[in-house]
């Protein structure tokens, strides 16, 4: 886990298999691929958090229900974190909302009997599978497909800055990421300030 000042407040980037929730004024961020990030908020307690997960397991058929699976074991995990720690914050389960990104396929489709090609549409099908489980609205989601993802999550208005990432990474993309997360910053001062 990373942490960048910008004036008194913080962007916190998360790696895989890390998560972390706030009711700062923040923003949090990761990169994503095949992996997955819920980013989890109560709206009335102002709480937000974030995760960035990959399955790991032997290989699932279509028909077998990932929550109890070898191969979900790990997202339930990074699911289970993020909510006890937002609850623990005091948000309130029932007040939960997500938004999910990731899960791209980065390799090329080589069919359906290589693991590795399958561990994003895998983990597409495990967040969704979860959050339905357990009774989480998800407001936006951003899922599949054969490009990376950055994305930077914002307790101001809960919203999502995302950004495809492909294999032309610039310098001026990297600005513009990072006035992205400082504006959104400036923009929770501002809110708060005048409530």
């Amino acid at each position: 886990m990373k942490r960048e000042r910008y004036k008194n407040y913080s962007r916190i980037t998360i790696e895989p298999g890390e998560y972390y929730a706030t009711s700062e004024i923040a923003v949090i961020s990761t990169l994503l691929g095949s992996c997955v990030a819920a980013c989890l908020y109560d709206p009335h307690k102002r709480l937000i958090g974030m995760n960035h997960f990959l399955l790991s397991g032997s290989p699932l058929s279509k028909a077998q229900l990932l929550r109890t699976s070898e191969g979900g074991r790990y997202g339930v995990h990074a699911m289970e974190l993020l909510i006890s720690d937002l609850v623990a914050k005091g948000a309130a389960r029932s007040d939960l909302r997500a938004k999910i990104f990731g899960g791209a396929t980065l390799i090329g489709d080589r069919g359906e009997t290589e693991c590795l090609n399958r561990i994003g549409s895998e983990n597409c099908r495990f967040i969704k599978e979860f959050l339905r489980g357990e009774g989480i609205p998800v407001d936006a989601e951003d899922l599949g497909g054969e490009f990376g993802r950055v994305i930077h999550f914002s307790n101001g208005d809960f919203s999502i800055y995302r950004r495809k990432v492909g294999a032309d990474r610039s310098a001026s993309l990297a600005r513009r990421d990072r006035e992205c997360w400082q504006q959104s910053i400036r923009e929770q001062v501002t809110a708060r300030q005048y409530h």
